[in-house]
């Protein structure tokens, strides 16, 4: 029985990780524990930005639209990661893996916008710092920030729309926890070189054009550092930046290794275990990177709570 984009696979089955039992019981808990914590994480940089009057600048405003992101995208994937551990037959259906595909390429493409977003911000700031409130207003960041999403979700829309087209005729074994492209494209039956080629041209706009935005803003970054005359304004400028270019370089260095060479990691059964660093050890390391390296957002989030405490609800009697 042939679905709507002419394929013959009505659902798919995601191989997972088949260890013995009390291993995957014991990775469920450990990943399970990581993605409440990524949770509440998240739901504090976003409250805390949203409630903070000091906060509500460009550079906080996209933090926001970062942690909200963040959400977002571990909602998409650690769940499915989370059933790879409790079962070795994962089903989804066809459209339960295309919207879950849908997501994932969306969020993650909105990621890498939204961060070359950042590393301009973080320019302005440091290269023009007497211009930047003219340069850098709010109606400007919230462009910047709706720009970043729509580019996400209309990227993820075109290469969705080519992969649908292909036609899946069996097998239909998944050797992922989640849909991704490459496992998707190594079971299609039908020609599927002008998707891959989509795929390849969207993820050079995609992925390198605001990898080359976040070099270049930096480097211009970097050499208006060195010239400031003392160690402490040297100091001080850089460490306005450190949290955001940790963040790119963890987020970009796996991304860029987990699709350089896709068909080869997944012959080697290594793609697998690269996903979970950026579907999961990368969403939870980046709000503890933003809270643990920013000053001012652990001031706000500190007073932010002791108002609650020393404010709290009064009970009708």
């Amino acid at each position: 029985m042939r679905n709507l984009s002419g394929s013959r696979v009505e659902e798919f089955v995601l191989v997972g990780f088949p260890t013995s039992p009390p291993f995957q019981l014991l990775l469920f808990v450990f990943f399970f524990a990581i993605y409440l914590l990524t949770l509440l994480e998240n739901i504090l940089i976003v409250s805390t930005v949203w409630l903070t009057p000091s906060l509500h600048r460009p550079m906080y405003f996209f933090l926001g639209h970062l942690s909200f992101l963040e959400l977002w995208y571990i909602n998409v994937t650690i769940p499915r990661l989370l059933g790879a551990f409790l079962t070795q037959d994962g089903r989804v259906s066809y459209t339960g893996c295309m919207t879950q595909l849908y997501f994932f390429i969306a969020l993650a493409c909105t990621e890498c916008v939204l961060l070359a977003v950042m590393a301009y911000d973080r320019y302005l700031a440091i290269c023009e710092p007497l211009r930047y409130p003219s340069l850098m207003p709010p109606s400007l960041s919230t462009r910047l920030a709706a720009a970043s999403w729509g580019s996400g979700f209309f990227s993820s829309m075109m290469k969705l729309l080519f992969i649908s087209r292909l036609s899946y005729c069996g097998p239909n074994v998944i050797n992922h926890f989640f849909c991704d492209i490459s496992p998707l494209l190594n079971l299609t039956c039908s020609d599927k070189e002008q998707a891959e080629l989509v795929d390849f041209l969207l993820a050079l706009v995609m992925i390198l054009l605001p990898l080359v935005a976040v070099a270049s803003s930096y480097a211009a970054i970097i050499i208006a550092i060195l010239r400031i005359p003392t160690a402490q304004g040297r100091h001080k400028a850089f460490s306005t930046c450190t949290s955001h270019l940790a963040v790119v370089v963890i987020y970009y260095s796996s991304t860029l290794f987990t699709y350089a060479r896709p068909r080869a990691m997944y012959t080697f059964n290594y793609n697998k275990i690269i996903s979970v660093l950026y579907t999961v050890i990368v969403p939870f390391l980046n709000p503890a990177i933003y809270c643990l390296r920013n000053k001012e957002v652990k001031d706000a989030f500190r007073k932010t709570m002791l108002g609650r405490c020393h404010h709290p609800r009064e009970v009708p009697d």
